[in-house]
């Protein structure tokens, strides 16, 4: 028997499921304006976001508020969905619930983030959208500060300082037994600094390795943190053909190092 759990008012229970056919039916009438339908499909995806607020088992906010928060983010979901993304709704929806939460969680608690900090975060998610409509799958932190044409290190900084702390004894997976994996128990101990030099030897090798004009590309790449943009105007070749010198070159080393 299906777990009954009540939360704002909603009985979960009480909650209509739908077929991924019967979704993709529903999401083609809410396009056409069907306010009924798009009521029922909301119901019937709130357990989706009863789902995320249980990863958030040790936040400091009351789960009915977690909940609404959520709720908010899988109507912004809703409204900007589009079939032809190529994708579940539901996986779709889960980032904006998320990110609903955290930021929810976020400015509840004592750490204060920079305007500018979150305007650069925010822009960040968007190129990410923008880069997964653009059939860019899994876009990397790089491809990612390339569509926003600045340096990796404030994408990276930006994304750390709006994300939700994450306890080291905080349960790896859902099971509640006294014996779960911790994340404190996933995290590898410091390498053998003789491994470490080892391994920093062998990419400075494969690099060295690489002709001149790919080795340029690298080096104002992931050295100085220069963008793609950036490059080509110091190189005074165009962006495609910086693209071009990293994709070869990062192949190049990747080659030289499984062999």
């Amino acid at each position: 028997m299906a777990r009954k759990v009540n939360i704002c008012g909603i009985d979960t229970n009480k909650l209509p499921k739908l077929t991924q056919k019967e979704s993709e039916e529903y999401l083609g009438r809410i396009k056409s304006g069907d306010s009924k339908a798009r009521e029922i499909f909301l119901m019937a995806n709130m357990r989706l976001v009863l789902s995320m607020v249980h990863r958030f088992p040790n936040a400091n906010a009351d789960p009915d508020d977690l909940f609404q928060v959520g709720c908010l983010g899988l109507v912004k979901a809703l409204n900007n969905f589009d079939l032809k993304h190529g994708v579940a709704f539901s996986t779709y929806a889960v980032p904006m619930i998320l990110g609903e939460i955290r930021r929810f969680i976020r400015e509840s608690n004592g750490i204060k983030v920079s305007r500018s900090m979150r305007d650069v975060a925010y822009k960040a998610m968007q190129a990410r959208e923008a880069l997964e409509k653009k059939n860019v799958c899994d876009p990397s932190l790089y491809e990612i500060a390339e569509e926003m044409d600045v340096p990796v290190k404030e994408v990276v900084c930006a994304l750390d300082a709006i994300a939700t702390p994450l306890s080291l004894y905080e349960p790896i997976s859902n099971d509640s037994s006294s014996d779960s994996l911790l994340v404190l128990d996933g995290i590898e101990g410091d390498k053998n600094p003789e491994e470490t030099w080892t391994e920093n030897l062998d990419l400075k090798e494969a690099i060295s390795h690489l002709p001149e004009n790919e080795k340029k590309v690298i080096y104002l790449r992931y050295y100085v943190g220069k963008t793609q943009t950036e490059v080509s105007k110091l190189s005074h070749i165009s962006q495609a053909q910086v693209s071009r010198l990293e994709n070869n070159a990062m192949k190049r080393i990747k080659a030289e190092l499984i062999g």
